[in-house]
C-alpha cells in the first residue's frame, strides 16, 4: 500500500535559507565597503555561504535537537564565513576594500540570522508544544526499559511534537500483522522497534513494510551497557561501516576552538588570579605546616599518556599521597586544605598543565596512575575517558559525581557522564560547565573534602 501524507514542515529548510540569503545580498548594500563588482561579491559569498552551510549541516536541525546544539553551529558557520569574507581581498586582488566594513557586515548578518534562527527555533518549538503543529503520529514496538523511557520522553517533551499512540509487544507473525494493520489504520508516521525484542526474519518484515508504506522506521539499540549514544555511519566504497562513536573534538575545527579557549581561558586566570593568590596562598600553607607550596602527582591523559598534574599543597607530606584518595574526615587534610578543598582553589595550578597542553579546562577527570590502572581492568568503558584531554572540572564533577569514589556505581556513572561529554561536546556546554563549576565552588559541595 502506498502512503504520502502533506507536510508543510518541508518548505521551512528552503525557507530559512532564502530569508538567510536575502539577508547576505541585502546587508551588502548597507556598508560602503568599496567594491569594484558588487556581483561577483554577492555571487562569491552565496556560493561560499552554501557550500559551508552543506559542508556544516547548517539547515539540518531536527525537532529533537537542543539549543545547545545550535548555538555552537551557528558559530562554526559564521567562523568559516568570516575567513570566506576576508579571503575575497586576495583572491579577487581588491586592495582598496575596507577591512572595517567587512567586518561591520560580517557582525551585522550574524546578528540577523542568529536571531532569525533562533526566533524560528523556539517558535517552532511552541508551535508544537502549544498549538499542536508539525506534529508526528507514533508508535513503539518492544517493552523494555529503554522503550519506557523513550514513552516517557515523547509525552513529556511536547515540543518535539510527536504524539504518542500505542506501544505493541511482538510475539509471533499475528501480532506483526495486527502492528502493520494499525499503522495503516491510524496514519502513523514513524516506527519506533527495539532490536533486542524482534528476531532478524521479523526485522526484515518490518524494514519491508515501512519501505513499501513510506513510513520512517527508527531503531534502539541493544546496547547492553554500552555507554555510547551515536554511531559514525560511513562507506568504504560500497560498503555500509558503522563506527561505535563519533567524536566532536576529534574534528581539526573544533579541536582548534577549544584549544584558543583554553589557551585564553588559562592565561586569565593565571594572570588576574594567581599572580596574586599564589603568593598569600604560599605564606599560609607554609605557616600550617612544612613541605613544599605545590603538590605533583602522575596522572594519565590524552591517549593514556602520563603528566605531572599541579595543585596547590592541601595535605601533610605522606607516602600515601599517590595511592589514596581523600577520603571524609582524612587526618591529612590541613586546615586549609580543608578550605582550598572545599572551595576547589586547591585545583588552580592545573591551568598551567592547560596552558602547557597537557589538561583542558573542561573534559573528564584525571585519576592517579594507580587507581587508572585499577579502574582499567575492573570498569567497562573506562578508558574511553582517554580520547580527550583531561580537564580541570567535567560533568561528571558538576553533575555529582566528584571525589571520593564510595561505591563502584560512583565511578560507572562518572565514566557515563565523562563518554557523554565526549561524544557531545560543544564549546557552549564547556562554558555551562564552568559555570556550574563555579557556581557549586560558591555553595560548597558534599564531596568536596
Amino acid at each position: 500500500m502506498s502512503y504520502k501524507k502533506s507536510r508543510y514542515s518541508s518548505l521551512i529548510k528552503p525557507l530559512t535559507g532564502l530569508v538567510d540569503f536575502c539577508i547576505l545580498i541585502a546587508s551588502v548594500f548597507l556598508f560602503e565597503i568599496n567594491l569594484t563588482s558588487p556581483y561577483v561579491f554577492i555571487t562569491y559569498l552565496a556560493i561560499g555561504w552554501f557550500i559551508i552551510a552543506i559542508k556544516n549541516n547548517f539547515y539540518e536541525i531536527q525537532r529533537h535537537t537542543r539549543i545547545i546544539q545550535v548555538i555552537p553551529l551557528l558559530f562554526r558557520q559564521f567562523l568559516v564565513f568570516g575567513i570566506i569574507l576576508y579571503a575575497y581581498i586576495g583572491v579577487f586582488r581588491q586592495p582598496n576594500i575596507s577591512r572595517l566594513a567587512l567586518a561591520k557586515y560580517l557582525i551585522l548578518v550574524f546578528v540577523l540570522i542568529f536571531t532569525f534562527k533562533m526566533v524560528v527555533f523556539l517558535l517552532m518549538r511552541k508551535y508544537r508544544a502549544v498549538l499542536k503543529g508539525n506534529s508526528r503520529n507514533v508508535i513503539v514496538i518492544g517493552n523494555n526499559e529503554k522503550t519506557r523511557q523513550l514513552i516517557k520522553t515523547i509525552r513529556t517533551r511536547l515540543d518535539y511534537g510527536y504524539n504518542f499512540k500505542h506501544q505493541f509487544t511482538i510475539e509471533d507473525n499475528t501480532s506483526l500483522k495486527e502492528c502493520f494493520n494499525y499503522v495503516i489504520e491510524n496514519n502513523i508516521d514513524e516506527i519506533y522497534f527495539s532490536v533486542a525484542e524482534l528476531s532478524n526474519k521479523q526485522i526484515n518484515s518490518l524494514v519491508d513494510f515501512a519501505d513499501n508504506n513510506l513510513r520512517e522506521l527508527k531503531f534502539i539499540p541493544d546496547n547492553k551497557d554500552i555507554f555510547s549514544k551515536r554511531l559514525k555511519y560511513e562507506y568504504y566504497d560500497y560498503i555500509p561501516v558503522l563506527s561505535i562513536r563519533a567524536i566532536p573534538l576529534q574534528e581539526p575545527i573544533n579541536k582548534f576552538l577549544k584549544r584558543l579557549f583554553d589557551i585564553g581561558f588559562s592565561l586569565f586566570i593565571i594572570l588576574f588570579i594567581l599572580s596574586w593568590l599564589t603568593p598569600i596562598l604560599a605564606i599560609i600553607i607554609k605557616l600550617e605546616s612544612k613541605g613544599p607550596v605545590f603538590f605533583k602527582q602522575s596522572r594519565n591523559g590524552f591517549n593514556y599518556e602520563e603528566f605531572d598534574c599541579y595543585k596547590f599543597r592541601s595535605m601533610t607530606p605522606n607516602e600515601d599521597a599517590h595511592l589514596y584518595q581523600a577520603t571524609r574526615g582524612d587526618q591529612r587534610v590541613t586546615k586549609v586544605g580543608g578550605f582550598i578543598r572545599k572551595t576547589s582553589i586547591d585545583e588552580l595550578p592545573q591551568f598551567f598543565n592547560v596552558l602547557f597542553g597537557e589538561m583542558s579546562v573542561v573534559g573528564p577527570r584525571p585519576h592517579m596512575v594507580s587507581h587508572t590502572d585499577m579502574y582499567a581492568q575492573r570498569i567497562d568503558k573506562f578508558m574511553v575517558r582517554h580520547f580527550v584531554k583531561p580537564g580541570i572540572t567535567g560533568l561528571a564533577q558538576v553533575s555529582g559525581f566528584r571525589g571520593e569514589i564510595e561505591k563502584e556505581k560512583d565511578i560507572i556513572n562518572r565514566v557515563k557522564y565523562d563518554i557523554f561529554y565526549i561524544e557531545n561536546w560543544s564549546l557552549l556546554l564547556d562554558l555551562k560547565i564552568i559555570f556550574q563549576t563555579f557556581t557549586n565552588a560558591i555553595k560548597g559541595e558534599d564531596k568536596a573534602y
